[in-house]
């Protein structure tokens, strides 16, 4: 399927009747909007299935299923300028994964990301949250862009990142669980 009858189809899909997804996720410890839990919606026919599709305009991450369904995940995006669209795979997983603030990001902010500047293991603080689906593209290896939780509810429905999609930690869990290695991972262009 294409992207733009991807994009029209997800764009439709907040007026589609969904339904919240219950016996396959665990329910978050956050108090988020019911809007922002995880829902069933309807995507076009011949959409591949075990794709994910990350549609910033609506702050949306999409696993499609084989039956013409998605999972619809509520994400927080990269912030304009550091929002990087393309097509991706899974090159790596990890969970409680460490992290190392990026080049770009010690020269952006090198007060806030400076004393991390050799890592922080994985844990409840570390900005990656439980688990991470490392993006990787032929011939560049790891972009360091990711799909990784968080434990800052508050980061959800806004665009704030320096480029990944982040779901609260509980539902990263067990979308992590769900994604194969290799995954294709479609981020569409932001309209911001």
């Amino acid at each position: 399927m294409n992207r733009r009858k991807f994009l029209l189809a997800a764009g439709a899909a907040g007026a589609l009747t969904s339904q919240p997804v219950s016996a396959h996720v665990v329910l978050p410890k956050y108090d988020l909007p019911p809007e922002y839990l995880p829902q069933v919606v309807s995507i076009p026919e011949g959409s591949a299935p075990y794709e994910i599709h990350v549609v910033p305009s609506q702050f949306a991450l999409f696993w499609t299923q084989p039956d013409n369904t998605a999972i619809r995940y509520t994400v927080g995006i990269g912030r304009p300028g550091l929002y990087e669209a393309g097509e991706f795979y899974v090159g790596a997983k990890k969970e409680w994964p460490s992290w190392t603030p990026t080049p770009g990001m010690l020269r952006r902010e090198p007060k806030k990301y400076g004393p991390f500047r050799n890592g922080m293991p994985g844990g409840l603080s570390n900005p990656l949250g439980a688990r991470a689906l490392y993006l990787f593209q032929p011939g560049r290896g790891d972009t360091f862009l990711r799909v990784h939780g968080t434990n800052d509810p508050s980061t959800i429905g806004r665009a704030v990142s320096n480029g990944c999609a982040r779901l609260v930690n509980d539902q990263i869990v067990q979308f992590y669980d769900m994604v194969p290695l290799d995954t294709r991972v479609i981020l569409y262009p932001a309209t911001f």
